[in-house]
């Protein structure tokens, strides 16, 4: 995989899950690493949403995130109900039943014991919506003035249940590519409040466990790739599976479901829908079926606005390509980051 060069000095983008990120990562991390994978599972050469652990014939799968989000509190959610998505959603997107869950919470002295216990019961919520377990934790408190109040790190531990994982290297000439629900919303969610932005409507974050979705999603059919598409957005998840796959994306950009606030906002300060955070949507693969796949899916909560929009080639390899509402083309490429900080 191509490396760009690296800063001498970490920057905010270095954590903003562009392509700025990805080569910090893949130089320095990656690199420094030895052993980096378990008995021929899925490990950090993937570069996937989680890693694989052969176990008595059968794989478990493991993932691990850290969220800083910043308000902590926002529409829709909280930094607690992120964590444990977040968890939940890395497991889902490579196949596996979220079964446990490990935290770490870092807080800061002063912070309010009344917002850690909101923050707690989001976490228990979005725990007992897929049957998962908090079963270890850790509990760290730093000095005032030392931290922005709350860091949460989540850990989360799944079952293949006989299945093989989904890698992001999935992908197939004639694959149809699905996204779930309406791109963005997560990203100006929090910018909206950042920037005090009011709607006509309520627009709140998308944040959600996506297990639920994506059983639908597999039992209709063959997933062939998945990636919930978190810093970065969209155009980062599709860039990434592009390359891993050694094929191109070609989407249809009136296919693609924007709603109308999250454009607006998006025009007003500059930022492209398809390069902003989601939360509680998917990008999929499959292969075969595509429509059933598509109802399934639709028949779930957080699928309800789920779309076709687009399919794999194998030319122009590793591209992602849009296709416009004028009868255009142009390429979609890797966002350098998230344009909003601290957004996860």
């Amino acid at each position: 995989m191509e490396v760009g060069p690296v800063q001498d000095k970490i920057q905010l983008s270095h954590g903003a899950g562009g392509t700025v990120m990805n080569d910090l990562i893949k130089s320095v991390i990656i690199a420094g690493i030895g052993r980096r994978r378990v008995a021929g599972g899925a490990g950090l050469d993937e570069f996937d949403d989680g890693a694989t652990i052969p176990v008595d014939g059968r794989e478990i799968v493991v993932s691990s995130d850290a969220h800083i989000v910043d308000p902590i509190f926002f529409p829709g959610g909280d930094i607690g109900k992120l964590s444990v998505c977040g968890a939940i959603n890395d497991l889902a997107m490579m196949g596996a039943e979220p079964v446990a869950l490990t935290d770490t919470i870092v807080v800061e002295e002063g912070f309010l014991v009344d917002d850690l216990k909101k923050i707690v019961a989001s976490m228990n919520a979005a725990i007992e919506s897929v049957g998962m377990a908090l079963v270890h934790g850790d509990l760290k408190v730093m000095p005032k003035g030392k931290l922005d109040r709350i860091v949460i790190s989540t850990a989360g531990i799944g079952f293949l249940r006989g299945r093989k994982p989904i890698l992001d290297s999935g992908l197939r000439a004639g694959d149809k590519i699905i996204v779930t629900g309406p791109v963005g919303d997560h990203g100006i969610a929090i910018a909206s409040v950042r920037e005090g932005i009011s709607f006509r409507t309520s627009l709140i974050s998308d944040v959600a466990p996506l297990w639920g979705l994506m059983e639908a999603a597999m039992g209709a059919g063959e997933v062939t790739a998945a990636k919930d598409p978190t810093r970065g957005g969209v155009a980062m998840a599709l860039n990434e599976m592009a390359e891993m796959s050694g094929v191109s994306i070609w989407l249809r950009e009136e296919e693609i479901p924007v709603r109308d606030e999250v454009m607006g906002a998006c025009e007003m300060l500059g930022m492209d829908p398809l390069e902003l955070t989601c939360e509680g949507r998917a990008v999929l693969g499959v292969r075969g079926g595509a429509k059933s796949i598509l109802n399934a899916i639709k028949g779930t909560p957080e699928g309800k606005g789920a779309r076709i929009i687009g399919e794999v080639k194998a030319e122009r390899e590793g591209y992602v390509i849009m296709e416009t509402s004028v009868g255009g083309k142009r390429v979609v490429g890797p966002p350098l980051g998230e344009p909003t900080p601290r957004i996860c």
